[in-house]
């Protein structure tokens, strides 16, 4: 490991000393930190990762000075970590070997709306609400939408998704371009500058080899994101099944019949229970599927015609609508508070939301499996997931001060990884690999597959400096 002197012995040595004045010159003086309560609130996510905080944050405001601060990095061999709202669920933004956190929030401009094109650039500091807002009157939007207000950079990094993604795809869908500083400071364009081609086949795919690689690679200062048009209409409904089963064969038929659905979410009986006494709904405690249609009015008659064909001939209850925004708005953010709902179940305890991913054939077995695990050790752990890709979270609730508990949970995510990888599955649907994962993307991708991940990143970032530990 290139970095092998710890920060502390450097500050000893007065090394600090000519790094920080040379920071100050790149961003002010109120562009660096070495504050203990700044520094903690950046070693940290929403994760139950333990806080490791840098020992120094600084702000850029633009690519050029987070060019420069990497080229002082770089120099001085100092760990650089990218940071956006530290709403990531791996512990990809903690300080492992000390170093500096680069906290974008300052670059927070949206470049480059290009209505026409239904294209737009961002800087990090943009979010989705940001985003969607800045676009409220312009008849488009950006569907992609984690739990979080996150970062738009910083969900390019982790590859993000969220209810949206069974109609229109994931940060990996819709990416164009990422404009990107490496550790030794040199800035790329992973498609060429200025560029924004609704596709291409030129050369290597670089723009998603980015996407996904949670800041070991470099750092993402813009990117240029595909937009769509808002749809005419949108309709919600609710639909409360007998089984786990029937739930999913609906959202398998649903998806087979061609039916362009917007989003399709399941809740366990758990986690509606849990869902119902946080928002103050009433919905029956049963497996239930969460449902959204966006289209023109005619189609959505169709659309809903072919579900609810589908829901009944499985079982399913009548459905339960949300027409007008502010019910359906209700609906949905009962949905986005799931991790807090689940919470609530305990109060005073920690959440830890598992990811994994499957083929849509073999949701049932592994969420049936999955909750029998549950029951047998006695943990709490509600289901939703989003199930027209496959992907479910069982939000983990437990007490941090509970060694035995904390273990069991630990041992029940691996196993629950583990089922997902024997059935052709990832063990991360869309937060990312950070700090946890990483010995079960070795079972997944096998040696060789690593082998090259570690070369593309000795390429790149030769003196292992971006965000060390974290992924390989």
């Amino acid at each position: 490991d290139t970095f092998s002197f710890t920060a502390m012995t450097w500050g000893i040595n007065g090394g600090w000393e000519r790094v920080i004045p040379a920071f100050r010159s790149v961003c002010g003086e109120d562009g660096v930190s070495l504050g203990e309560a700044v520094r903690e609130q950046h070693g940290r996510d929403e994760s139950v990762h333990r806080c490791c905080p840098p020992d120094v944050v600084v702000w850029p405001r633009s690519v050029e000075e987070v060019s420069a601060l990497a080229k002082i990095c770089h120099h001085h061999h100092l760990p650089i970590i990218p940071f956006g709202t530290g709403t990531g669920l791996e512990g990809g933004v903690g300080a492992l070997k000390g170093g500096v956190c680069f906290s974008l929030r300052n670059m927070d401009r949206v470049l480059d709306l290009h209505q026409e094109d239904f294209d737009v650039s961002v800087e990090p500091g943009v979010t989705r609400k940001g985003l969607n807002s800045y676009l409220r009157d312009t008849g488009l939007w950006f569907p992609v939408d984690p739990g979080a207000d996150a970062s738009l950079c910083g969900m390019a990094a982790t590859s993000a998704s969220g209810t949206n993604a069974v109609r229109y795809g994931t940060m990996r869908e819709n990416v164009l371009n990422l404009e990107v500083v490496l550790a030794d400071g040199s800035i790329i364009h992973t498609a060429g500058r200025g560029r924004r081609p609704r596709k291409t086949s030129a050369g290597y795919n670089l723009t998603n080899l980015f996407v996904g690689s949670e800041g070991t690679l470099g750092v993402i200062t813009k990117t240029t994101l595909r937009l769509y048009g808002v749809p005419e209409a949108m309709v919600s409904a609710v639909c409360t099944f007998p089984s786990v089963q029937a739930a999913v064969d609906s959202t398998v038929q649903v998806l087979q019949t061609g039916v362009p659905i917007a989003r399709i979410e399941f809740l366990d009986d758990v986690m509606i229970d849990a869902c119902n006494s946080f928002n103050s709904l009433s919905y029956p405690v049963a497996p239930t599927l969460f449902l959204e249609f966006h289209g023109t009015e005619k189609s959505l008659e169709e659309q809903v015609t072919v579900t609810e064909e589908i829901t009944q001939a499985n079982g399913g209850s009548d459905f339960s609508w949300a027409r007008d925004a502010e019910t359906r708005g209700r609906l949905w953010k009962a949905r986005h508070d799931a991790w807090y709902a689940a919470l609530a179940l305990r109060p005073g305890c920690k959440a830890y939301s598992t990811d994994v991913c499957v083929p849509l054939s073999r949701l049932p077995q592994i969420i049936v499996e999955t909750k029998e695990d549950l029951m047998l050790n006695g943990l709490t752990g509600p289901i939703a997931g989003h199930v027209g890709d496959g992907n479910f979270h069982c939000i983990m609730v437990m007490d941090p001060n509970d060694q035995d508990e904390v273990i069991r949970v630990h041992e029940f995510t691996e196993r629950l990884a583990r089922r997902a990888l024997a059935l052709d599955g990832t063990c991360t649907g869309e937060h990312g690999v950070g700090l946890g994962k990483r010995a079960l993307l070795r079972e997944e991708m096998g040696p060789l597959a690593i082998e090259v991940m570690q070369g593309l990143k000795a390429t790149l970032d030769p003196k292992n400096l971006m965000n060390p530990g974290k992924v390989l």
